[in-house]
């Protein structure tokens, strides 16, 4: 299957971006997108944002986060082991006997997540992050500190690949698919008339506080915004469907419904899918969508929000999987429903 600027979306994949160590990711994104951006902005949260037709009053954020969970080193011990902490919500059992990458202070460092050999009893019952230890080879604590300190962020060491040509598996799919998206919506956007302005942030620290997405929104004032996020798709093996709805790759775009969005924004989303025959998908969020929404939302005067996701498979593991097509119709889908607004809609739910 073919994903145009797939080369770029690999390459922010392999960029490790733990939340709050987003610096090297912003800038290769800034890097692609001022090409065709009218400029490109940036704040003191570490959020980038592209933008076009700035002078339009009526003004659309969408928001794609582009840092991912990781580790933080909180102890190394007399031998040089590395004992860490999470960084955004880690499954342990996901961990066990992965390679990682540590962002040492002085240079990364290459080590594996420690596992009792079988033979010796191996790992019993329930265990946490504190059960478990990073071994980078070094002999002592005094060489290991040489290049890594308390505070470091560690991330998987995992490279995406293709799944059959149409799935693609990685680490931080979450969200870096999101930063990816909104960069691509702003491309297809440029050569459009649009009647609104348009501003596509790749923010930071979704994953552990989502100050990034109060920046970005308390900075620019957005008549309306989207998160671009990622939702849990129900379409493999002991997952329970009754429980957690019907959401499957190759399904489409998922659009949120609970108290949290508005429902005018979800209609024009529903009429843009339909008009582009594009299929989509339901997921509930009744109390919170627990995205870059929530805090968008509560800015200024407040916003009015709408949520889009991404449907994916293994949350929060190193094999996280997406669909190519997916990716495809979201942006089609949000390319079409900004290129429809004319600056005149009122997003007020009691008026019409």
């Amino acid at each position: 299957m073919i994903l145009e600027n797939k080369d770029f979306l690999l390459e922010l994949l392999a960029t490790p971006s733990p939340s709050s160590m987003e610096m090297e990711i912003q800038k290769k994104w800034i890097n692609h997108v001022k090409n065709f951006a009218d400029e490109v902005i940036t704040d003191h949260a570490g959020n980038a944002i592209g933008v076009l037709n700035k002078e339009a009053d009526f003004k659309v954020l969408l928001a794609g986060h582009c840092d991912e969970i990781a580790f933080v080193v909180n102890r190394i011990d007399e031998d040089g082991f590395l004992y860490f902490d999470e960084v955004g919500r880690v499954n342990a059992k996901a961990a066990v006997g992965m390679k990682v990458k540590v962002q040492g202070y002085r240079k990364e460092v290459i080590g594996v997540i420690g596992v009792n050999a079988q033979h010796h009893g191996g790992i019993k019952g329930d265990f946490g992050l504190d059960d478990l230890f990073i071994d980078c080879g070094a002999r002592s604590k005094q060489e290991i500190e040489e290049f890594v300190q308390i505070g470091d962020l560690i991330v998987y060491d995992r490279d995406p690949e293709i799944l059959m040509d149409r799935y693609l598996s990685g680490r931080g799919l979450d969200n870096r698919t999101g930063a990816f998206i909104v960069a691509e919506v702003l491309r297809k956007l440029a050569d459009r008339d649009l009647k609104v302005g348009v501003y596509a942030a790749s923010t930071v620290n979704e994953e552990t506080n989502m100050g990034g997405a109060y920046f970005a929104a308390a900075g620019i004032e957005p008549t309306m915004a989207l998160a671009c996020d990622v939702t849990f798709a129900t379409d493999h093996p002991n997952v329970n469907r009754n429980k957690y709805g019907d959401v499957k790759l190759e399904g489409g775009p998922v659009i949120a419904k609970g108290a949290p969005i508005n429902r005018k924004i979800n209609t024009r989303l529903e009429k843009a899918a339909k008009e582009l025959a594009i299929p989509i998908q339901y997921e509930l969020t009744p109390r919170y969508t627990g995205t870059d929404a929530d805090r968008m939302r509560l800015t200024g005067k407040g916003v009015p929000v709408a949520l889009v996701s991404l449907p994916l498979r293994y949350m929060h593991s190193p094999v996280e999987t997406v669909s190519m097509r997916d990716i495809e119709q979201e942006i089609d889908l949000l390319v079409e429903f900004i290129s429809q607004l004319t600056g005149e809609e009122n997003l007020n739910p009691l008026e019409d």
